[in-house]
């Protein structure tokens, strides 16, 4: 999951001079063995640990917005003076430590208790249920108990596994790289020791929003005061003869991952249809298992409606680098034993045929009941749905997005996360607006990808830099306003654009 951040700079608990402070510019130093870094904020210093409890990334390499920090890989927040992990992916806090001043010395002293939340209850709320055990429904879940609710929390997912980091289900995970005890968020029976009523493998059928109840196929009911929805999303299938063949998969749940995994050690070819972001992904996955990678897309470049034209060519450059063949302009006519047959009548040689052409909103059960839905769940910007009390989150939660001013719908992990937080605090009652700017990550080889913002439809591109370099900014333009940036290379900057867009809203 990363590396702790070395031991480098000056030894804080010995102190340093205070004029060696800059106004918000972090000081890394370390403390009783531990990497800390020291930050001036309006004149007020704080010394908090300077590891992400993400993936362990420099957080004194990252941006001070405010009082808090935000890591330079993943975007993961921290609140200066609590430790408080305040935006995902982070779900631990960092430490804090005592500031002592001697004259002109500034020393680190001992570690902090973290703060024990207070007890919040709000009116006729006494039972929370929660559908979808993925990043939005995991972080509201845990956002309830920190905010300090004490009613009954149930949390439901239809998968058999605890809630679990699904972006590596298509990195590092399915390359080898990242044992199993990586995956899950949190042990099963942390669940247990929060207060969280987790029950996986349930698929639920029904919600009556006038009995304020859900009810499960096995037969069991939940009764509810508040519900969040963040049934996510499930994938596309191939609507073409052959494509339910066993050796045919998809890639969404660990039970996915662990079946193409398992088919991977016995297979030399695959064929992945799609060239999106999941598809990819795997791709540089499967070629670290060994395997030959050829991917069929009837796209002129991979990813090309996302990230254009040229990024798209640039991406394809890489995996061919790596032995990845591509065959662009092609659909794919019809799956057969040991081959895929394509739209120009070529046939592709498989072993392994991995479907990753996007996904569809789970939409069904809100739908049955009345909830307000065109393209994903309809939200206001509370998360609300048309109906009181009901909230959805996640890839399922189509919301209002400042910037552009349209319903849109982001299928990515820390924006579900995030979401999923903020919905936890408005069904306590709180009047928060989910404004928070999209940002993904990719990884395909060595090379990691930085997205802030969000494209739908047109857009026109600016490189700034070398992409052949692996050191550029790519705006992305819709009638004039900046949507988005990509960034390689830059992830300092990639925090800066993020923070630009932020004030553009």
């Amino acid at each position: 999951m990363g590396e702790p951040t070395p031991l480098t700079g000056p030894d804080l608990a010995a102190g340093i001079e205070s004029s060696a402070l800059a106004e918000g510019k972090p000081l890394l130093g370390h403390a009783g063995g531990e990497a800390v870094m020291l930050v001036k904020v309006e004149g007020r210093v704080s010394a908090v640990g300077a590891t992400c409890t993400h993936y362990s990334g420099p957080l004194a390499e990252g941006l001070v917005v405010g009082e808090t920090v935000r890591c330079p890989w993943h975007h993961a927040c921290f609140n200066l003076r609590t430790g408080a992990a305040e935006r995902a992916p982070a779900l631990n806090p960092i430490a804090c430590y005592q500031v002592e001043t001697s004259g002109t010395k500034l020393r680190v002293g001992a570690k902090l208790e973290a703060a024990t939340p207070k007890a919040a209850s709000i009116a006729g709320v006494d039972s929370i249920v929660i559908v979808g055990a993925g990043a939005a429904g995991h972080n509201a879940a845990e956002t309830l108990r920190a905010r300090g609710y004490t009613g009954t929390i149930t949390l439901l997912g239809r998968d058999t596994d605890a809630p679990y980091d699904r972006p590596n289900l298509s990195k590092d995970y399915l390359a080898g790289t990242a044992p199993e005890e990586w995956m899950p968020l949190r042990p099963r029976e942390a669940y247990a020791d929060k207060g969280i009523m987790l029950e996986t493998g349930v698929e639920v059928s029904e919600i009556d929003a006038r009995a304020r109840v859900v009810r499960a196929t096995d037969g069991r009911s939940f009764r509810f005061d508040r519900l969040l929805l963040a049934t996510g999303a499930d994938p596309i299938r191939l609507p073409v003869p052959g494509a339910d063949a066993p050796f045919v998969h998809l890639l969404r749940t660990m039970a996915d991952c662990r079946r193409l995994i398992a088919a991977a050690g016995g297979a030399k070819r695959v064929v992945l249809v799609g060239s999106g972001f999941i598809g990819l992904e795997a791709a540089s996955a499967l070629r670290a298992r060994g395997l030959e990678v050829a991917v069929v897309s009837p796209d002129p470049e991979p990813l090309f409606r996302v990230l254009g034209t040229e990024v798209g060519a640039f991406l394809r450059g890489v995996h061919q680098e790596h032995g990845v063949t591509f065959h662009l302009g092609e659909a794919v006519k019809a799956i057969e034993p040991g081959a895929v047959l394509t739209s120009s009548g070529q046939r592709l040689v498989a072993d392994l045929v991995l479907i990753g052409i996007g996904v569809r909103p789970a939409l069904g059960i809100a739908e049955r009941a009345g909830i307000a839905a065109e393209n994903g769940i309809l939200v206001d910007e509370y998360l609300q749905t048309n109906v009181e009390g009901v909230f959805a989150a996640g890839d399922v939660a189509r919301y209002p997005d400042p910037r552009s001013g349209q319903k849109v719908r982001v299928e990515h992990w820390a924006v579900a996360q995030r979401m999923g937080k903020v919905a936890a605090e408005n069904m306590l009652g709180a009047r928060r607006k989910f404004d928070e700017v999209p940002f993904f990550w990719s990884v395909h080889y060595d090379l990691t990808l930085s997205y802030v913002g969000h494209v739908e439809g047109a857009f026109e591109t600016t490189i700034s830099g070398s992409l052949a370099d692996r050191d550029c900014r790519v705006e992305y333009r819709q009638s004039g306003r900046l949507a988005a940036v990509l960034t390689v290379g830059r992830d300092r900057e990639s925090l800066e654009a993020e923070r630009a867009l932020e004030t553009s809203a």
